[in-house]
């Protein structure tokens, strides 16, 4: 547990995210709020699966501005798909839940401490959101101090994918985030948008820190997680507010 209330400017409401549903530019959308990071909850549990919204391709319903895309990367030292994937997650998830305020610097802060954007360990994010190669956790198999996770055929799971997603996870939770008709968690739009709408299934309104603690606690179940997500999260926010 984290051992006192952390009182800090999470900076998710400085990110702007600009839909383009239609070759006119769509009013401005200001995503989270500031908040206070608190102890994450060990009595958080995962939350059931949603039902995805919307069909065909996102990229044409919810796709963010490519000005703001490339920008935001350049500023924030997140590969240009990485970005492009979690601003059209998060549009789409305020579109389904305006409750939940999610903030395209959570899912960056998720995804730079799972998979450093699909780059770990020297990979390239490909345009298509694939990175050049397969991402692939540890085995878990209670080792040293990853969790006991067994796949029901008498062998162990393993995380995978950019936002490492562990196959059980992915079956309740597989999507389709940017249209092509295919639930990949190798692909970067699929897995930010099925994180999504993990997140805000959990309930919590991420605009708060009580909030946001659970529900990225509800994500991996470890205080030290919460802490380096929000470490990450808080980075790209102030690199991007200017």
């Amino acid at each position: 547990m984290l051992a006192a209330l952390v009182a800090v400017t999470l900076g998710l409401g400085v990110a702007v995210l600009v839909a383009h549903a239609t070759s006119r530019p769509a009013p401005m959308l200001h995503v989270g709020s500031e908040g206070v990071l608190v102890a994450a909850p060990t009595g958080s549990t995962r939350p059931a699966a949603a039902p995805a919204t919307g069909s065909g391709s996102t990229r044409s319903t919810t796709a963010v501005s490519g000005a703001w895309v490339d920008r935001t990367a350049v500023a924030a030292g997140i590969p240009v798909p990485a970005v492009r994937a979690y601003g059209a997650a998060t549009l789409r998830a305020q579109a389904a839940d305006p409750r939940c305020h999610l903030a395209w610097t959570t899912l960056a802060g998720i995804g730079w401490i799972e998979s450093q954007h699909g780059t770990l360990g020297g990979l390239r994010l490909g345009s298509d959101g694939r990175s050049s190669s397969r991402i692939d956790g540890p085995v878990l198999d209670g080792s040293g101090d990853v969790a006991a996770v067994p796949d029901g055929a008498g062998a162990w799971q393993r995380a995978t994918g950019p936002l490492q997603f562990i196959p059980s996870t992915w079956e309740r939770w597989a999507s389709d985030g940017d249209g092509d008709g295919v639930s990949d968690p190798h692909d970067i739009d699929d897995a930010a948008y099925a994180a999504a709408r993990y997140l805000c299934a959990s309930g919590a309104d991420l605009a708060t820190g009580p909030g946001w603690s659970t529900a990225v606690f509800s994500y991996n179940h470890s205080t030290a997680y919460v802490r380096s997500v929000h470490d990450a999260a808080q980075a790209y926010a102030d690199r991007t507010s200017g």
